[in-house]
């Protein structure tokens, strides 16, 4: 809090507190805030010409009082006078910024602002396993931790194929596990779902929805490689895929990278 009488006191806490500011304004939750800020801003610059210019003041009057730290007087003096003319001119650039910020300040509050449009985000089934199909990446969860079992599990994401299946199939939600006993640990766009209840586990991906369009929207040009590969994922209740995951020459430690997946499949 301003003491209004301990210039050093209200000095500090005035650094301290533009400092916060220059903090939390990298970015805004709501941008309509910036006009109150503008406002606080156009109230301290003023307040900041007063202080130059009572700076300027204190070395002017008292410039006989003082000298250099060899004691000469007339240099101190000369120093004394040549601070109060900074200081003066100091003020009169703050008197042209507060004239600019205050042109500013009239055009910001001819703003409107509408909220941004936020895209539909859910999430998709990639894969589901249970029993013992899920005991591997169950392994691989407890010796190397969940990013490793994500990146086991993300050989089966066939990228577009994986999303259509899940649109068309119904597995999309709006949230990464439903269940009671669901433990949901995500890793960038994946969340990895394990039930040790139920002994399944489940990768789910991030999925954005477009903006809904006025048009007719198109429709969806078939896959090429036949439905097989359409069904390339399991999740209860859908067909088994028919072919196997590729089969790596490392160790069942490494973890299978998407990429990999990707450039063996010729995609």
């Amino acid at each position: 809090m301003p003491t209004f009488d301990n210039p050093l006191a209200d000095a500090a806490e005035a650094s301290e507190a533009l400092r916060g500011l220059a903090h939390a304004t990298r970015s805004w939750d709501d941008p309509a805030d910036t006009y109150r800020v503008i406002g606080e801003l156009a109230a301290g610059v003023r307040s900041l010409h007063q202080i130059l210019g009572q700076l300027a003041t204190a070395h002017s009057r008292r410039h006989d009082q003082v000298s250099t730290d060899d004691g000469d007087r007339a240099a101190g003096a000369q120093a004394a006078l040549a601070a109060a003319a900074g200081f003066e001119r100091a003020a009169a650039l703050i008197d042209q910024a507060d004239d600019q910020l205050s042109a500013a300040f009239v055009q910001s509050g001819r703003i409107v602002w509408h909220p941004r449009p936020i895209p539909a985000e859910r999430w998709i089934t990639v894969v589901f396993l249970q029993g013992e199909e899920a005991d591997r990446p169950l392994r691989i969860l407890g010796e190397l931790g969940h990013v490793d079992a994500v990146d086991y599990l993300a050989q089966w994401d066939y990228g577009d194929e994986t999303t259509q299946a899940a649109l068309e199939n119904g597995y999309v939600y709006d949230e990464p596990g439903a269940g009671t006993n669901d433990r949901v640990m995500p890793s960038g766009d994946y969340a990895l779902v394990v039930n040790p209840h139920l002994g399944y586990v489940s990768l789910l991906r991030r999925h954005t929805e477009p903006a809904p369009e006025t048009d007719e929207p198109e429709s969806p040009t078939p896959t090429q490689g036949g439905p097989e590969l359409l069904m390339s994922y399991s999740s209860p209740g859908a067909p088994r895929r028919t072919t196997t995951p590729p089969k790596q020459e490392a160790s069942w430690f490494e973890p299978a990278k998407i990429t990999a997946v990707k450039q063996a499949r010729g995609l």
